[in-house]
């Protein structure tokens, strides 16, 4: 009995708890980010940013790759940007764009409090239109894509020409409670993902996998992707 209670199912509610009973030993309290959170709310920005847990992982893979030049497609309240520029050493810098006037304001509300503003460049616009202006001199180390989900695959493509050989493209979203993979399931966040992945399929220029994850933004995961 002991061993069929190991296998029932769990909801985001168990999910949620786990985040935080891991966060607690792992994660120390930060009264920054604690703000950041509470001045997004407060400002009405969606609760879409990343969970706690999934900041720390992006802090820890920029870290681990060493990356000096970061760029992050989807800025929101900058709460993964300044996961990512705490991560950053003295010569680092972050590009971040942003179509949204109003959540690029409070982002750099955010990145002057927890002072970053002067190694983060906040891009206001189309970011497809963004993207095609920025020149890879010097390529990026690392590049987050966490923005609308029908343009994947345009920022995808310029995520291969803008990051560095051997650097790593991390697409967010890709599995939402696992609708990408039901073929009775279609709208156009799960059709920009899956257009992603054909693409990817023959796509000799990088090596790709998802990786599924949950916790307390729900069931979802992110495509890491290595460009060769």
């Amino acid at each position: 009995m002991a061993g069929r209670q190991q296998y029932k199912a769990t909801s985001i509610e168990d999910w949620t708890r786990s985040d935080a009973y891991h966060n607690s030993f792992l994660v120390p309290h930060d009264d920054v980010l604690d703000a950041v959170v509470r001045n997004n709310h407060a400002k009405g920005l969606p609760d879409i940013a990343v969970s706690t847990a999934q900041g720390k992982y992006l802090n820890l893979l920029a870290q681990s790759l060493g990356a000096k030049r970061i760029l992050e497609v989807g800025t929101l309240g900058g709460y993964s940007t300044i996961w990512l520029a705490r991560a950053l050493p003295g010569d680092g810098n972050i590009i971040t764009l942003e179509i949204s006037e109003k959540h690029a304001k409070v982002a750099r509300e955010n990145l002057e409090n927890a002072g970053f503003s002067k190694k983060v460049e906040v891009m206001v616009g189309s970011a497809s239109e963004s993207l095609a202006k920025i020149q890879a001199d010097p390529p990026f180390d690392l590049i987050f894509i966490d923005a609308d989900k029908p343009s994947n695959i345009i920022y995808f493509r310029e995520a291969k020409r803008l990051v560095k050989k051997g650097g790593v493209i991390i697409v967010d979203n890709v599995v939402r409670y696992g609708h990408v993979a039901d073929p009775e399931y279609s709208d156009d966040n799960i059709e920009g993902v899956r257009k992603l992945l054909q693409a990817l399929k023959d796509d000799k220029e990088v090596e790709a996998t998802t990786i599924g994850t949950v916790g307390e933004k729900g069931y979802d995961g992110f495509l890491y992707a290595l460009k060769k």
